[in-house]
C-alpha cells in the first residue's frame, strides 16, 4: 500500500501545461507567418475558411495518433505505431522513419531562417545571408544546450515563450481588427474562388499545424499519459485554429490584399507597420521570434527522442540512441541541430518545407490505415477510421496536383529526396534489422 502510494505521489516532469506548450510550440511557428500570403494570393477572403479545414484536416490526424498512442503507449509514435501494426514490414518502418525525422529537420531548418529573417530585419546589417545563417545557427544552437541540459527546464522554458505568444498574437490580432473594417473581407467566396482551391490550400496550410504528435514522444516524461495526451493534443489544434483564424480576419479586415500578396512572407509585419505604425510591426516581430523560437525547441525535443528510438532498432546508426541522465538523447539533439544548420547553408528552405509538408500529410494518412487496421483494439469506429483516411488522401493527392500544375520541377526535386531517402532506409532495414 504504501509503495502504491508513493508511485501515485511521485508525478513526472511535463504536466498538461507543459504538454499543450510543446504542441502549440511544434504548431504555431514559422507556418502562420508564411501561409497567410500565398492562401490569399490563390483564394483572397476565403482564406480564413481555408484554414479552418486545415484545422479539421489536422484533427483527423490527431484522431488516429490518439487512438493509437494510448494503446501501444509508446513514445516512437508515427514510426513505433506503424512498426507495431505491421511488424513483418522492415522497410517499411525504416522508410517511415527516415521521412519523419527529415520531415522535423526540415520544419526546425525552417523556424531557425524564419526567426533570422525577422531579427536580422531590424538590425543594421539586415539582408545579409551569412548573417542570418550565422543568427539561425546561434539560435539552433541555444535550443541545442536547453534541451540538453534538462528536460524541466526546457518544459518551463516552453511554457513561458508559447503562452507568451499567445497572447502577442491575439493582441496583433486585436489590434488588426480594431483598426480594420470587416466589409474588406466580404464576401467570404468571391466570384473566381472555387472550391478545389479552398481544399488545395487548406492542404497546403497542413504545415501550419504539424507539430502536434511531438506530444507523443514525451510519452515516458509526462505525468498521466492516457488522460493528458487526448486533452493536450486537441486543445492545442483547437487553440491553434482559432487563433489562425483571428490572424487572418485581422490581417484581411486591415491590410490590403495587394500588400498581403506583395510580401506573403512578411505580410503581418508589413501590414503591422502600415496601420499600426512601428510599435505594431515591433510586437509583430516580437511575437515571429518567440514563435519560431518556441517552434525550434519543440521540435528538437520531440524529434531526437524519435530519432533515438530509430537507432535503438537498427534503422539508423546506434550511436544515436545514445541518452543522459536517463532519458534526454545527446547525439541525437545534436544531429538533428547539425542536419537543420546544413539545410540553412544549402538554401532551398522553401522546397524543403514543401517536401515537409507531404512528407506529413503521407504519413499520418499511414497512420489513419494503422488506426483503421487496429480499429478494435483501439474502439474506433469503422467509418470515423475511412473519414480520416480520406480526408488526408485527398489533401495528398490534392498537394501533389498543386505542385505539379504550379511548379513540376519541384516536385520532380520532391520526389527526388524520396528517392534518396528510400535508398538509405533499404539499406538499414538490410543491414540493421532490430
Amino acid at each position: 500500500m504504501n509503495l502504491k502510494k508513493l508511485t501515485r505521489s511521485r508525478k513526472k516532469e511535463l504536466g498538461l501545461a507543459e504538454l499543450i506548450a510543446i504542441a502549440l510550440g511544434g504548431m504555431v511557428g514559422g507556418g502562420i507567418f508564411s501561409i497567410l500570403g500565398i492562401s490569399v494570393e490563390r483564394i483572397g477572403n476565403a482564406t480564413p475558411i481555408a484554414i479552418a479545414i486545415g484545422g479539421l484536416l489536422a484533427m483527423f490526424a490527431a484522431f488516429s495518433y490518439v487512438k493509437l498512442a494510448l494503446l501501444y503507449k509508446d513514445e516512437g509514435a508515427t514510426y513505433s505505431f506503424f512498426k507495431r501494426t505491421f511488424p513483418n514490414s522492415h522497410f517499411a518502418s525504416s522508410a517511415i522513419g527516415w521521412l519523419v525525422i527529415f520531415g522535423y529537420i526540415s520544419t526546425l531548418a525552417l523556424y531557425a531562417f524564419t526567426f533570422s529573417t525577422y531579427l536580422g530585419s531590424v538590425l543594421p546589417f539586415q539582408n545579409e545571408i551569412w548573417i542570418n545563417r550565422a543568427i539561425a545557427g546561434g539560435i539552433i544552437l541555444l535550443f541545442t544546450i536547453v534541451n540538453l541540459v534538462s528536460v524541466k527546464g526546457m518544459g518551463k522554458v516552453e511554457d513561458v515563450m508559447v503562452y507568451t505568444k499567445i497572447v502577442i498574437l491575439l493582441v496583433i490580432s486585436g489590434l488588426l481588427a480594431g483598426k480594420g473594417d470587416t466589409a474588406n473581407f466580404l464576401p467570404f467566396l468571391e466570384a473566381e474562388t472555387t472550391f478545389t482551391n479552398i481544399i488545395i490550400v487548406a492542404s497546403i496550410t497542413f504545415v501550419a499545424y504539424e507539430g502536434f504528435q511531438l506530444v507523443i514522444h514525451a510519452y515516458d516524461e509526462m505525468d498521466e499519459p492516457s488522460r493528458n495526451i487526448p486533452r493536450a493534443i486537441y486543445s492545442a489544434i483547437l487553440i491553434a485554429t482559432l487563433l489562425y483564424v483571428a490572424l487572418a480576419l485581422g490581417a484581411l479586415a486591415t491590410i490590403p490584399k495587394e500588400l498581403i500578396i506583395q510580401d506573403k512572407e512578411y505580410a503581418l509585419a508589413a501590414g503591422a507597420q502600415s496601420v499600426l505604425g512601428n510599435l505594431g510591426r515591433f510586437i509583430v516581430i516580437f511575437g515571429a521570434l518567440l514563435a519560431t523560437s518556441s517552434a525550434i525547441s519543440g521540435t528538437l525535443f520531440g524529434a531526437s527522442r524519435l530519432m533515438a528510438v530509430i537507432a535503438q532498432d537498427g534503422y539508423l546508426p546506434k550511436k544515436l540512441a545514445n541518452r543522459v541522465k536517463g532519458h534526454i538523447p545527446n547525439y541525437a539533439i545534436i544531429t538533428m541541430s547539425i542536419l537543420a544548420f546544413v539545410l540553412i547553408l544549402s538554401g532551398g528552405l522553401q522546397l524543403i518545407l514543401e517536401f515537409g509538408s507531404i512528407t506529413f500529410i503521407t504519413v499520418s494518412f499511414l497512420m489513419a490505415y494503422a488506426n483503421f487496421r487496429k480499429r478494435k483494439e483501439t474502439n474506433t469506429h469503422g467509418l470515423i477510421a475511412v473519414m480520416a483516411m480520406f480526408g488526408l488522401l485527398l489533401a495528398g493527392v490534392l498537394i501533389l496536383w498543386y505542385e505539379w500544375t504550379v511548379d513540376p520541377f519541384q516536385l520532380g526535386y520532391i520526389l527526388g529526396l524520396y528517392g534518396l531517402l528510400g535508398a538509405g532506409a533499404f539499406a538499414y532495414s538490410k543491414t540493421h534489422r532490430a
